[in-house]
């Protein structure tokens, strides 16, 4: 398990799927925000890769955010898109409605920085978020991140469309950052 200071990023355990399913896919304003992908249900006990893990995927890490006092499920977070290349990838998280307020959005983007810059040796890692969305500005700012430009009405969500900003962060700056 990778460790925050608040929480603990771990591999998805299959009691977590339902928790998941019903907090974060099955609310239909709330994916359709989070995802670039139109939102559809997702049939209990299906191998849908939002959920369940493809181990083989190597572009993909997907994981299970718990608490570090308890080891309670507190959402999913991933590294996606990763380019061996360029050296480069995308983060994302989603934190369950219960658990939000509680700075650990902020932690588990600084674990997925430490996991993409330390284990992984990647150069660049990137957020994509709507322009609304203060929580993850404000987690992905407190890391480090630059916000690089605004995708003007580049997002389809829920009949409207909305802009979505683009933060990045590179190795060497995110060394040099004081700690969060």
């Amino acid at each position: 398990m990778l460790r925050g200071s608040k929480v603990g990023l771990r591999a998805r355990h299959d009691e977590d799927i339902p928790i998941l399913r019903t907090e974060l896919y099955d609310d239909v304003v709330g994916s359709a925000r989070a995802d670039s992908r139109p939102w559809r249900p997702i049939t209990p006990g299906s191998r849908d890769p939002r959920l369940v893990v493809d181990d083989t995927e190597q572009g993909h890490v997907p994981f299970s955010v718990v608490e570090l006092e308890g080891g309670s499920l507190v959402g999913a977070a991933t590294l996606w898109g990763i380019d061996t290349h360029h050296r480069s990838a995308h983060l994302g998280l989603g934190l369950l409605p219960a658990t939000r307020g509680k700075g650990y959005g902020t932690d588990v983007v600084a674990v997925l920085c430490h996991y993409g810059f330390i284990v992984r040796g990647l150069q660049r890692l990137q957020i994509e978020t709507l322009a609304d969305n203060a929580a993850m500005l404000r987690s992905a700012e407190r890391n480090g991140f630059v916000r690089e430009g605004v995708l003007r009405s580049s997002a389809w969500v829920m009949g409207e469309f909305l802009d979505d900003v683009v933060l990045g962060l590179l190795a060497q700056e995110w060394k040099s950052a004081p700690a969060v």
